[in-house]
């Protein structure tokens, strides 16, 4: 095992990723009511038990710091429908609930503003905007809606998204043949053999994450270098059974060695070919794309 699969898998149980882990699929506190039922004022009563006050909460939860940790919240709480456009968000409100200063709430809004999700205008305050002005390629979004109320459709579609983008960027990364490049994708393909071997999910999940960025980020195309962030975010809320790896088997194994093995021989139709293949492998891509026709 080269050096690099060595210390990622030594690393990769000891650190903490941030993602989901075992029985937290549904760890976010949505409420089951429909969205036409929440009127009036704000479900502040559907937030984070532990969010009573948000300074309690350690700076490394989840990797964010204090604002962080409040943007999640409010976010959850828009995707989820529980704060809707039927009145405005009171940064006064907000900051008494979640005991937080006025700076923390200005700049929480204020990224949630950038994602597309509130608007603040003179006269009529922050408010809610519809779901056609989120932007529905943010990470954040994404991980709020495939753990919430839209969670099935968020699904389908980042599955549909991957069945258009990563086929092209492995026939593209076949023309781009470097050493080092089929080393690291290489070496991926190693450690998610030997995680699975030892049923090790989290380090597989890593491994299979790495493989698919790197992957979009050789292919030569920046704009499809941009969308790989969202193929990460995908693979980390695809459903899997501890965070987002692709319910490791012997057949995605083995497709993703066919894809390395297609890029040493720069042989765009074969990665192509094969990473179709891996993408209807799994169960939840199979309801949305045709298995590829034998030829």
């Amino acid at each position: 095992m080269s050096t690099l699969a060595h210390t990622m898998m030594t690393t990769a149980r000891s650190a903490d990723s941030g993602l989901a882990g075992p029985g937290e699929l549904d760890r976010y506190p949505y409420a089951d009511a429909p969205v036409a039922d929440r009127v009036g004022t704000p479900v502040w009563e559907g937030a984070d038990p532990e969010l009573g006050r948000v300074g309690r909460r350690t700076a490394g939860s989840r990797g964010r710091g204090l604002h962080g940790q409040l943007v999640q919240q409010l976010g959850q709480m828009i995707v989820s429908g529980d704060l809707g456009a039927d009145r405005p968000l009171v940064p006064e409100e907000i900051g008494q609930r979640f005991e937080v200063s006025r700076t923390v709430v200005r700049e929480s809004l204020r990224v949630l503003e950038a994602k597309g999700l509130v608007s603040a205008r003179p006269n009529v305050g922050t408010r809610v905007r519809p779901v056609s002005d989120w932007n529905l390629l943010d990470p954040d979004i994404i991980e709020w809606r495939a753990f919430g109320p839209q969670r099935d459709d968020q699904r389908r579609e980042l599955s549909e998204l991957r069945w258009t983008i990563e086929p092209l960027a492995a026939r593209l990364a076949a023309g781009h043949g470097r050493d080092d490049v089929q080393q690291r994708l290489g070496d991926m393909v190693e450690i998610m053999g030997h995680a699975m071997g030892q049923g090790d999910a989290l380090t597989y999940s890593r491994a299979d994450t790495e493989f698919h960025t790197l992957l979009i980020q050789v292919a030569g195309n920046r704009m499809l270098e941009h969308l790989s962030g969202i193929v990460s975010a995908a693979l980390q809320v695809s459903g899997g059974p501890v965070t987002g790896c692709d319910r490791p088997t012997e057949a995605s194994l083995a497709h993703h060695g066919r894809i390395v093995d297609a890029l040493a021989a720069a042989d765009g139709g074969a990665a192509e070919a094969a990473m179709r293949q891996l993408l209807t492998v799994h169960p939840e891509v199979e309801r949305v794309v045709p298995a590829p026709r034998e030829h």
